[in-house]
């Protein structure tokens, strides 16, 4: 009875290391099934068919703030099909397949890059078909709406412009307008709630604008002025609001360059203090994730660079301080920070609102002058050469300014960037100049770096303290700036 016992339980041994052999080979098999599983989906695979453009070449291109760059060329075989992969994932965002004749169509590359499309090259838009991407599908549809919505506004705006002295017709189409626009509005709602999640529904929100309450006036004298400022001051502090900060997906579309630009472009202020406390606000929004940091960094940068708008060179020198020279922007050189630092410093003493650094030195008259010294209302500080082309033009027309009528409030100190004093005293004389005419050949006085002086003419416009109040505008905007100033800041 022992001996059968004892057979039984090894034989029953047996089974059951027969039954774990067969379980972990079933756990191998299924493993390897789930890695090549895992292998085929990894990267990105792209089939592409364009069934009018055999043996054509095509282009996977993707967008970069407002700029577009290819990933990768595709050429199509005789039938217009072709396969486009890559082992590992594209960052995610919005790409093209930019087609002949600078036609492209933009697809939605996000989390799952395995998919097919196809179309027809002669009517690409309208026959765009997607398979293995939902998300691409929804995508097409809602372009699809949205151009059918643009173009019924678009046409509704027509009709406003074309009636503007028809008070009757005003009175329909306005409101018309103004329903276009909900239902839009609505639109963009219902996209971004049906697809919630993906990619598609954080691009959309990103371009839904900011809803401004109505705000109540009853009680106010300047009501019309009221609503402006809260309207524009609701706009600014809620521009942002559906943007997510956070979301690198934004940097590989046009959407958050176009935001920002139209934000500091057309939404807030143009004076210098005001964009500098809406750039804190914006920095601190993007500050916990570096990439979106960076892109935020360099647009502010550079579109402040660019920028021609007199007084806008503060926000540069803000910029440089707390990003780029404080060691916070570490994706550059370190002669790029050399040469900005030095940039900066021209910058930096000649800013609007500054009092204007001193300048004594000798004079046409042979005696030194001060700018101190000048008791005027206004001064007109003129850096010029006798021989450049653009001062011969604006010269003249700076002298019929002050000769014609004489305006008392106004002094000219002309400084002459030049060390040729026969030409500049030919020049002086044969024109009849009365002015202050200043000479410092030596340049002493550093006027080439108080009022960062790179070429002629450049002017500044001082007031009675000497404040900078305006700088390097052209000789024939002095006149109505220094009207304009006198009506709307001058105090009393």
């Amino acid at each position: 009875m022992a001996k059968k016992l004892h057979i039984l339980i090894l034989q029953n041994s047996y089974v059951i290391v027969f039954i774990m052999r067969i379980y972990i080979f079933l756990l191998y098999l299924l493993f390897q099934a789930g890695l090549a599983f895992g292998q085929l989906k990894n990267g990105y695979e792209i089939d592409i068919t364009i069934q009018d453009l055999p043996d054509s070449t095509v282009y996977l291109a993707y967008h970069l703030g407002d700029k577009q760059y290819i990933k990768d060329t595709i050429q199509l075989n005789g039938a217009g099909h072709a396969i486009v992969q890559g082992r590992e994932a594209l960052p995610q965002g919005i790409y093209m397949i930019v087609l002949p004749g600078r036609k492209y169509f933009e697809i939605l590359m996000s989390a799952g890059q395995h998919f097919s499309v196809s179309c027809f090259y002669k009517d690409y838009f309208n026959t765009l078909k997607f398979i293995g991407s939902e998300e691409n599908s929804a995508f097409v549809e809602y372009q699809k709406n949205w151009v059918k919505m643009q173009q019924h506004a678009s046409s509704i705006s027509k009709r406003i412009q074309n009636n503007r002295q028809n008070s009757d017709s005003l009175k329909i189409l306005e409101p018309i307008q103004k329903n276009q626009e909900e239902s839009m509005k609505t639109y963009l709602k219902s996209v971004i709630k049906a697809n919630n999640g993906n990619l598609l529904a954080t691009l959309v929100k990103a371009l839904l604008p900011v809803d401004v309450p109505e705000f109540s006036t009853i009680g106010f004298t300047n009501p019309d002025s009221v609503r402006w400022i809260r309207n524009y001051l609701y706009n600014k502090n809620h521009f942002f609001d559906n943007i997510d900060f956070n979301d690198e997906r934004l940097l590989r579309t046009p959407i958050l360059y176009a935001r920002l630009d139209a934000f500091f472009t057309n939404v807030i202020i143009q004076a210098p203090d005001s964009i500098n406390k809406e750039i804190d606000k914006l920095i601190q929004k993007c500050s916990g994730n570096y990439k979106i940091f960076q892109f935020v960094a360099v647009y502010l940068f550079n579109h402040f660079r660019e920028s021609e708008i007199m007084g806008q060179d503060a926000v540069m020198v803000k910029l440089a301080d707390d990003i780029y020279l404080s060691g916070k922007a570490d994706w550059v050189t370190k002669e790029f920070k050399s040469d900005l630092k030095k940039q900066i410093d021209l910058i930096r003493p000649n800013l609007l609102g500054k009092k204007a650094e001193n300048l004594v030195m000798d004079s046409y008259k042979e005696i030194f002058v001060s700018l101190y010294d000048i008791n005027k209302e206004f001064t007109i500080l003129y850096f010029w050469e006798p021989d450049c082309g653009h001062c011969k033009e604006a010269t003249p027309k700076l002298k019929d300014y002050y000769d014609k009528p004489k305006d008392y409030g106004v002094e000219v100190f002309a400084v002459c960037t030049t060390s040729d004093r026969a030409k500049w005293t030919k020049y002086i004389e044969d024109n009849k100049i009365t002015w202050i005419n200043g000479w410092d050949p030596t340049r002493s006085s550093h006027f080439d770096y108080y009022y960062n002086v790179q070429s002629t003419p450049t002017i500044y416009i001082l007031d009675k303290n000497k404040k900078i109040i305006a700088k390097k505008l052209g000789v024939e905007e002095i006149g109505p700036f220094i009207e304009n100033y006198r009506k709307y800041f001058k105090k009393g």
